[in-house]
């Protein structure tokens, strides 16, 4: 069995390198535009036509783009003889040859997953936010990137390479050739070169005046030594249980009452850095804009929000592998992040606190070493649950950091949460569903009928 993982660099480019670089991302927009005019023109004719054709799909928007490319509609010339007379010549995209041809490719790719998301979100088979119907990009607001495939040439030679020519921070690149890079590539070269991982394909970004390459990999599984021994059958034991917290950010309890760990220590990057943010903020506003002044504001303030993502990204690494490094069955609580976001005197903490996405970190890392992650349902009371008698404290609020019981329990808030949520794993059957708070009771998904909101005839009203 394999698994995909990421690696991601920031480029050096010369100055010919990134225009180049900046060709190809126009290019992608250029296309990715493109197949949507095709997917919009066709729901118009089709209007008049019911049986008219609309190239949904990826495969033929990429047969649309590449069929219309060459033709007359895509580039012409006039040709004015001595005699008078005109000539058109067909010539297409005279500028399609100055760049890597998988860059159209890709693009049309994209514009065919965002109609499938749209498609798949209008038919409920995508849960979550409605999706809306794809928008062309704009070359002031959207993010320039372009994505190409590795693929390999005639000799087997494959076509992205990373540390050739005896130069090991560096990448080659399709249509570009070879990049430098300003990290070390050796843990990479590494994979490949024991043949352990093979790159699919590579995506190329700007962003805060940087070339970023993000080299997408099928690596071969984790060595035997690093997964976790499986457990004997009937052993149902051994849960741990993560809360996250604002104060704490993170508390880890098994459900016997022991602590495993407490991360008290996280950065908050964006609450260290909101004067800076506020001066960059205030800086720019002050510029003219499209001025030179105004294009370097936006630069150190796009530089600072990059910086601020990275550091509370590097945190949810660490934590997240240690946690899975040292414990099998871990357990979690769904949390509607979304939902606690419009709380504006939390919003800004929470959403510093990165929970969404360290969740997403221990999901693929637990995978990754044969470990188990349960995610407790989102109504189960495990801050308000007494993890020694299992009475539901209702009347306690976010203000109270110590949990209290009739029976005698009491500990802190973060550790009892930590405990009921190691305990999740045993009880799951009694909070299968989530409970209606309007009914205080369960609820019961019944699809509404014509009619289901009157009397019947006859019953406290006249028939009609």
């Amino acid at each position: 069995m394999s698994r995909h993982t990421t690696f991601r660099y920031c480029l050096d480019p010369t100055v010919e390198q990134s225009s180049a670089l900046a060709r190809h991302a126009g290019a992608a927009r250029f296309a990715f535009n493109q197949s949507l005019h095709f997917v919009k023109a066709a729901l118009t004719q089709r209007k008049s036509c019911p049986g008219h054709p609309v190239p949904w799909t990826r495969f033929d928007l990429i047969n649309a783009f590449n069929t219309w490319k060459k033709t007359e509609a895509a580039g012409r010339v006039f040709v004015v003889g001595s005699d008078g007379t005109v000539e058109v010549r067909v010539t297409g995209l005279v500028w399609r040859t100055q760049v890597c041809q998988q860059v159209f490719e890709e693009a049309a790719v994209d514009c065919g997953r965002a109609l499938a998301t749209f498609s798949d979100s209008r038919s409920g088979k995508r849960a979550g936010k409605r999706v809306g119907f794809p928008r062309f990009k704009k070359k002031d607001r959207c993010t320039p990137s372009f994505r190409v495939r590795n693929k390999h040439a005639k000799g087997g030679r494959a076509m992205i390479r990373v540390g050739d020519n005896d130069t090991a921070r560096s990448v080659t690149l399709p249509g570009i050739g070879l990049v430098r890079v300003r990290n070390d590539t050796r843990r990479l070269r590494r994979l490949i070169t024991k043949e352990r991982a093979k790159i699919l394909y590579a995506t190329i970004t700007y962003r805060a005046r940087r070339w970023w390459i993000s080299l997408t990999l099928e690596a071969a599984d984790l060595h035997p030594a690093h997964h976790h021994r499986p457990r004997e059958h009937g052993d149902d034991g051994g849960w741990v249980g993560i809360d996250r917290g604002l104060t704490v950010f993170a508390v880890a309890a098994t459900a016997n009452g022991t602590e495993i760990a407490r991360i008290d220590t996280a950065p908050k990057p964006l609450a260290a850095g909101l004067a800076r943010q506020r001066r960059l903020a205030k800086s720019m506003a002050r510029k003219q804009k499209g001025s030179h002044n105004h294009r370097q504001a936006v630069t150190r303030l796009a530089r600072h929000h990059h910086r601020i993502a990275n550091i509370r990204r590097h945190f949810a690494h660490q934590v997240a592998n240690t946690l899975v490094k040292t414990h099998d069955r871990l357990v979690i609580e769904d949390l509607h992040v979304a939902g606690m976001i419009g709380n504006r005197r939390m919003a800004r903490a929470i959403s510093d606190a990165g929970w969404g996405d360290f969740a997403r970190l221990l999901d693929y890392k637990q995978s990754w070493r044969s470990g188990t992650l349960a995610t407790a349902d989102r109504w189960y009371p495990s801050s308000r649950r007494c993890s020694a008698c299992g009475v539901v404290n209702t009347a306690l609020t976010l203000a109270d950091r110590v949990f209290s019981c009739g029976c005698g329990f009491r500990a802190d808030r973060d550790h009892n949460a930590a405990i009921n949520l190691a305990n999740w794993p045993t009880i799951q059957q009694d909070f299968s569903r989530s409970p209606d708070p309007r009914a205080g009771g369960r609820v019961t998904n019944v699809r509404r009928r014509e009619g289901a909101d009157r009397h019947p005839a006859g019953v406290g009203q006249p028939a009609r």
